[in-house]
Order: structure tokens, then sequence, then C-alpha cells
């Protein structure tokens, strides 16, 4: 915790819990599902929770299915154990909600402070079309892109993090003591990224340093060592701006 950011010429960031409000985008799209059911005994919490589970099992049960269809069947299992109503078409719908999940207030502000320090490259579960979509609302031009899509499966499978640091050396020149893993998620990012000894900053968006608040993520049994930890990515990049950066 007594490093500074500056070491580091790299920013490998997840994108969903981290750049993107996945949690706030996926419990609007589990609204239709829901509300059809006339259920009122399924609350956020629930919702995320039983999301978290499936997505990760589904993951790793199919790790080379592309995320909106892996969506669709998430969507399907979720109505199963919840004992709720869906269709085809509400399934369908669930699997492209990717498109309308929200940014951070604060991403794009921050992402462009922190662009003036660092190379900002992505590692995320979705595909590239999904991306694309999520990319419009952070305002800056990522200098490398790497989905499961890419990769063939999803993270937490440590190839997901050989494949990104494989590329960055070959295609940038960057070593992986250059990096500093930027996420949410300690079940998807902080567990692999520590196995391949990467320097890691926690953005602790649930604020579960002093929660059990796991809401879309798996829960990990031990909980790994950061190297930073911030409670939003405006404030990592307030270490770095100047007085006029404006950050939400």
């Amino acid at each position: 915790m007594n490093q500074s950011l500056s070491q580091y010429s790299t920013l490998s960031f997840d994108c969903y819990g981290t750049l993107i409000d996945w949690e706030s985008g996926i419990w609007d799209a589990l609204q239709p599902l829901i509300y059809a059911s006339q259920r009122d005994d399924i609350g956020r919490k629930t919702g995320l929770e039983t999301f978290a589970k499936i997505q990760s099992a589904q993951e790793t049960e199919t790790p080379d299915l592309l995320y909106p269809e892996l969506l669709k069947r998430v969507h399907r299992t979720i109505a199963q154990q919840l004992d709720l109503e869906t269709t085809d078409s509400m399934d369908q719908t669930f699997s492209t909600s990717v498109a309308h999940w929200p940014a951070f207030a604060d991403s794009a502000d921050a992402l462009r402070i922190l662009k003036k320090h660092f190379k900002l490259v992505i590692l995320s579960n979705v595909n590239r079309d999904g991306f694309a979509a999520s990319a419009k609302k952070l305002g800056v031009e990522f200098d490398a892109i790497y989905t499961a899509e890419d990769v063939g499966s999803y993270k937490p499978n440590p190839r997901n993090f050989k494949y990104m640091l494989e590329r960055l050396k070959a295609d940038h020149g960057i070593a992986s003591h250059q990096i500093l893993h930027t996420a949410q998620s300690l079940y998807h990012d902080h567990v692999p990224a520590t196995a391949f000894h990467l320097a890691k900053a926690w953005i602790d968006r649930q604020g579960l340093q002093d929660s059990e608040n796991w809401g879309a993520t798996v829960r990990v049994k031990q909980r790994p060592q950061v190297d930073f930890v911030f409670s939003t990515l405006g404030e990592m990049a307030a270490q770095l701006g100047n007085p006029d950066d404006s950050i939400a």
C-alpha cells in the first residue's frame, strides 16, 4: 500500500463492475421477469446473488459461448431457480442488455485523467460487440482490448490473463511488472491477477472492505492482498489529476 501509481506504465481494467455499473444494469434487465411473475418477494440482493452463482457456473461449463448466448441461458436458469415465468423473447431481451448497462458517473472523467499518465487496456468477460457498445459511454480510446471472445474462456480462468500478458508483450512491448491491474471483482480479477504476480488496484465500489456486499460477484474464501484500494475510479484518478480536472 506504500507504492506509487507512477511506477506503472499501463492500467489493465476489468470493465463490468469497475467502469460500467453492471449490477444496476443486471437488476434493471431482470425487472420484466420479476414483474411478469408478479413477485414482490425478490429484492435486488437476491436477484444479484442468484445471477452471480448462475453466471459463474455457466461460464465454467461453456467457456467458448459468446456472452449474449451465455446471458440468455443465465436468464432462463434464473427463472427456473426462482420459480419465475420466462419466455424466449424475455430471454433474448436480457441477452442483449449489456448495451444498456450504464457507466458509473465518474468513469469517463476518471479515464480521461488516467489516459494522460498510462496506457489503458481492457480485459473483459463480454464479447467484442458488447464491449463496443459500452465503450461509447467511457469517453477514451483504449490502447488494447481483450475479450472473452478473443480468448475462448471467461475470467477467472488463468487463460485470460495469460493471453493479455502475452499480447501486451508481443504487440506493445509491455512487461508484466509495468502493469497495474485495476478492477472491482476479487473473484474474476484479483485472485487470478495474484497468481500472475501482477500489481493490483482494487476499486471497491461495493464497499466490500467493510461489509459482505458481494452483489453480482461470487464470494471468495480468502481475500487476496492488493497494492491499492480506492472506493471509486475517480478517487484513483484524483491522485494524478490537475486541479482543473473535474470528476463526477
